[in-house]
């Protein structure tokens, strides 16, 4: 059996931050109080805000899973100015990342992003007991596997103001029903499972699949897993 390793490593984390921007700035509430609801129009002043403006410099995020997709989640996040602490299965050292275990990377992050596989040992991560750890300030990010969430925990969590907010990429079941206790949560934003799927990451996904076929059929099998 063959995968297709490392095609989505920037697309995932391109939309980590676009999640974490939206929950910063709101850019599209904003815009939509702009255009649909004329509000900009219907005040006299040069500018308005109906979310506080949170700036990413100086702040820590917090990367659970530290792979191909943790490690460049890392490496933006340190563009931005903030400080990156890690915790991983497998310890790997990369500059300005300090590895720390989960009950500390929940109590001092400020963003806690998941990067992990599901297994036995991240289903259900992140549950009440690990959200009251958190900062009441803090926000999750979860471009990894719906798995991992309790929904109705975090549901709780957003709604009594446990953390500060949420965005998902991924639900338990996918897609969701309509009574999914995410989608009506408080201060969440919910992608449908499209971290992996822009234009190039998908172009990189067929040709490695084209090429893992050519070396199958001239017998040099690539990629091998299992």
């Amino acid at each position: 059996m063959a995968n297709v390793p490392g095609y989505s490593t920037d697309s995932v984390a391109q939309l980590t931050f676009a999640l974490l921007l939206e929950l910063c700035h709101h850019a599209g509430e904003h815009s939509r109080r702009v255009t649909q609801e004329k509000k900009w129009s219907r005040q006299p002043y040069y500018c308005f805000w109906d979310y506080p403006l949170l700036e990413l410099a100086g702040r820590t995020m917090g990367v659970f899973g530290l792979g191909r997709i943790g490690a460049r989640i890392a490496e933006i996040a340190r563009a931005f100015g903030m400080k990156v602490i890690a915790c991983t299965r497998t310890p790997r050292q990369i500059e300005g990342v300090k590895l720390v275990d989960f009950d500390t990377l929940l109590r001092e992050s400020d963003v806690v992003s998941l990067n992990c596989p599901l297994n036995e040992r991240t289903r259900g991560l992140i549950n009440a007991d690990s959200l009251a750890k958190m900062k009441r300030t803090a926000f999750l990010i979860n471009t990894s596997r719906g798995g991992a969430i309790v929904e109705e925990d975090l549901r709780r969590a957003l709604d009594e103001g446990v953390i500060a907010g949420a965005a998902v990429d991924v639900t338990g079941t996918e897609p969701p029903a309509e009574d999914n206790p995410l989608l009506d949560a408080k201060n969440i934003i919910v992608t449908p499972h499209i971290a992996w799927a822009t234009e190039e990451a998908r172009g990189r996904l067929l040709a490695t699949v084209i090429d893992n076929l050519a070396a199958w059929t001239e017998g040099r099998p690539r990629n091998l897993v299992g």
